[in-house]
């Protein structure tokens, strides 16, 4: 068993352009020979979202929220960033990601500020935050690894 990371996402998987479809599947086929296992959890509502976040907490997973006050890091501080929040989190660590009005607010008080993450200060949809976010998590391991991807 490798490392895992879930990525929780508020909205639907189906109704997006395809070409967002595929560029997640370019990353997520990427990463595949790696000891990264990435998956998204698609959730319905704000609720379920929250109940999804606060158990993965409760087993001690690290959850880190996608949100415009989070902070904002290069890609290599991001890649020691992920793999200590995944040393922290037994090797589980969530990203999550709200839907058109953004994190729920219940989630974002509970949550430390250094547990939060601005991609960039742009505004994005849902869908194309998460390939940004999937293409960070494959960077981060090709900085770790020390290829030539990340120049």
């Amino acid at each position: 068993m490798g490392l895992q990371v879930k990525i929780r996402i508020v909205g639907r998987k189906n109704g997006g352009e395809k070409w967002l479809d595929q560029s997640y599947a370019t990353y997520e086929s990427r990463l595949k020979p790696t000891n990264l296992d990435v998956t998204t959890h698609w959730h319905k509502t704000d609720e379920e979202l929250v109940k999804a976040a606060t158990s993965d907490e409760n087993k001690n997973h690290k959850v880190i929220l996608l949100d415009p006050l989070g902070k904002m890091c290069t890609s290599e501080v991001f890649s020691d960033n992920m793999y200590n929040w995944l040393e922290i989190g037994g090797s589980r660590l969530t990203f999550c990601i709200g839907g058109a009005e953004g994190l729920p607010k219940e989630l974002r008080e509970s949550t430390n500020k250094n547990d939060m993450l601005s991609l960039s200060s742009l505004t994005f949809t849902h869908q194309f935050a998460r390939i940004l976010l999937m293409e960070q998590i494959y960077r981060a391991s090709e900085i770790r690894r020390g290829s030539g991807y990340h120049k």
